[in-house]
């Protein structure tokens, strides 16, 4: 089973704003590098890097809500311009909508075992799909999801 990471999305107020700030950072590092890739910059690299490059996604947390993932492709070990070691995480750019999860706010990324992830939202059919993420909250308090 692949390993996963959640992270804040800090200063993100919606997929939308997630989608067009990643498309902005695509467009730099295609400037930039020669290629269309989305990285993140972390300050740590994962000591399970195994698990997680065998099928991973980064998880996103917007507005206190697990909302969204993204496959993780790659893991290098970087420095940033003082010389600090950094890691950069290669993300798939498609957006794939999960079914919102409450989570409290962290610093840093975290680990998420494969058992504990939300499910994917398919959009098909979904009534979940276009509930509030706090009305799902209470939905699942109440067994009624």
């Amino acid at each position: 089973m692949p390993l996963h990471m959640v992270k804040m999305a800090v200063g993100i107020d919606s997929l939308d704003h997630l989608a067009a700030v990643q498309k902005q950072r695509r467009a730099t590092l295609k400037a930039e590098r020669g290629k269309p890739i989305l990285i993140h910059k972390t300050r740590n690299y994962p000591k399970r890097a195994e698990e997680i490059l065998a099928g991973g996604s980064m998880f996103w947390i917007v507005k206190g809500f697990i909302r969204v993932r993204q496959l993780i492709l790659g893991l290098e070990r970087t420095k940033d311009a003082e010389g600090k070691p950094r890691c950069e995480i290669r993300l798939d750019p498609k957006l794939v909508r999960t079914m919102p999860m409450a989570h409290k706010p962290m610093q840093g990324w975290r680990y998420l075992e494969d058992r504990d992830v939300p499910k994917d939202l398919t959009g098909r059919g979904d009534a979940a799909a276009d509930m509030p993420p706090e009305m799902l909250t209470e939905l699942r308090k109440l067994g009624l999801l």
